[in-house]
């Protein structure tokens, strides 16, 4: 897609580190003569927009739809801010992360967010939208923003009116930005088929997953109901007790806080802390924390439907808005993960958990003791696991290929962006012998959602910052 890009004929220092050498031609301004700041309130009959890291601006509405979170916005919209098409807007304290875009809808957003419009009508805002959306820019929104700690860090109005920006002419603005389009759409079309075989790879798993953890491994072997309507027959030799029989909840905490903090992912598990890698840093107490041991069952309780629990694999410190589980008869702790993973026990959990709004749903104790699950002995559970292990290998395999994949036009598609915008490569050329291509709404451009169905365990990294 880059072979036949060049880049410009001249160069000159743009005196930006953000920015390095930009095209002769290229102006570098600062923002204050870009974009104005607009503050147009009283207008709380409008649609809620939200300001997103991987969408940008987006309807609230489809946001929430797609999530388990919960409308936080206040009645009174009277001082929410107005934002029109072409505006562009930001999040002052994710500025940093990504939380910035250019609008192709009208609505209102947080009063405290930040709405900007461009001074000059021959400007194009999607250009901004591809620049500001950077991870070049994103370190300069981290040095012109300021806060105790980096969970606090705001990119006030003034200091964004201070950063410079290069402003191609027009005809250029409208060349990068028809390429960039066409270059997301193919990279997003890529994407989205790996994710597609993902998603399948994924369902069969599921299917081979159910299948032994709840007929066993005999095809032979005699059946009788289990007297559980998502669990159907199970081996006439299995037993089927309460979740309460299986594990008991302990609540140990730490005097110290000085053990391994473990961190919930929902592609990880529960690992140390260190090991996951955080989109924010965000100041974390462990006042209170709860102390685990290795296989001990770890939920997240307000999102224990959605799939967040993972067994410890070491000693160490977890939230004390988790809740931990020990079992407490012999068994093997992966068997009972895999029954708890399986999309009919979903359901269960989904059921039992409690809340006013989805979003704070939450699967108490209680309500996670009175789940029947069926017990097959010791042994026959680790030969189930054994044999998970060698028969899905092929198919682990397979999927974290297509992750990889996946990861490295993620990875080609951020650095053509940035090598675009900022005028390291020239497309003015490339541009006329591209075919017609449907144009993306701008919070598609950045994004892998053409459009895959979300898996069962919902898309999480997905928020109003």
């Amino acid at each position: 897609m880059t072979a036949n890009l060049q880049p410009y004929p001249e160069y000159k220092e743009s005196q930006q580190a953000w920015l390095g050498r930009v095209p002769q031609h290229w102006p570098v301004l600062p923002n204050r003569a870009i974009f104005a700041e607009v503050k147009d309130r009283e207008h709380p009959d409008e649609e809620m927009l939200s300001v997103t890291i991987t969408r940008g601006i987006v309807r609230q509405r489809a946001l929430l739809a797609d999530s388990s979170k919960k409308d936080s916005s206040n009645q009174d919209k009277s001082k929410y801010k107005l934002v029109q098409p072409r505006d562009l807007a930001y999040n002052k304290m994710r500025a940093w992360q990504g939380a910035i875009g250019a609008s192709e809808l009208r609505g209102i957003i947080s009063p405290a967010y930040v709405v900007m419009r461009l001074r000059e009508d021959r400007n194009l805002p999607r250009y901004f939208h591809h620049l500001y959306r950077t991870p070049h820019f994103a370190k300069e929104a981290e040095r012109w923003s300021y806060g105790i700690t980096s969970d606090m860090w705001s990119l006030r109005p003034e200091h964004f009116k201070t950063i410079y920006t290069p402003q191609p002419p027009p005809e250029e603005q409208a060349a990068i930005v028809r390429y960039l389009d066409y270059a997301n759409g193919q990279l997003g079309r890529a994407i989205a088929a790996k994710r597609k075989v993902i998603a399948l790879l994924n369902e069969q798993k599921q299917a081979i997953i159910h299948h032994a953890v709840t007929r066993g491994l005999d095809p032979a072997v005699p059946l009788k109901p289990s007297g559980i309507p998502w669990l159907g027959d199970i081996p006439k030799h299995w037993d089927v007790l309460r979740s309460k029989y299986i594990y008991r909840e302990v609540d140990s905490r730490s005097a110290t806080g000085e053990e391994t903090h473990l961190s919930m992912s929902q592609k990880l598990g529960l690992v140390p802390s260190s090991q996951v890698e955080e989109k924010r840093l965000v100041s974390e107490s462990y006042a209170g924390a709860k102390l685990c041991k290795q296989g001990d069952l770890v939920l997240n309780r307000l999102k224990a439907h959605l799939g967040v629990f993972a067994l410890a694999p070491q000693p160490g410190l977890v939230s004390p808005d988790y809740t931990v589980f020990r079992p407490g008869r012999e068994l093997e702790p992966r068997y009972y993960v895999a029954v708890y993973r399986t999309p009919a026990c979903r359901v269960e959990l989904r059921q039992r958990a409690k809340g006013i709004v989805q979003g704070f749903w939450r699967l108490y104790t209680d309500d996670f003791y009175d789940i029947r699950m069926p017990v097959p002995p010791v042994e026959e559970q680790q030969r189930i696991m054994a044999h998970l292990d060698d028969d899905l290998s092929g198919v682990n395999a397979t999927i974290s290929r297509f992750e990889r994949e996946i990861g490295l036009l993620r990875e080609y598609r951020t650095r053509l962006v940035a090598d675009v915008v900022t005028g390291k490569l020239d497309v003015r050329a490339a541009v006329l012998h591209l075919p017609l291509e449907e144009k993306l709404p701008t919070n598609v451009v950045n994004s892998d959602e053409l459009k895959v169905e979300p898996s069962l365990d919902g898309k999480l990294d997905e928020e109003e910052m």
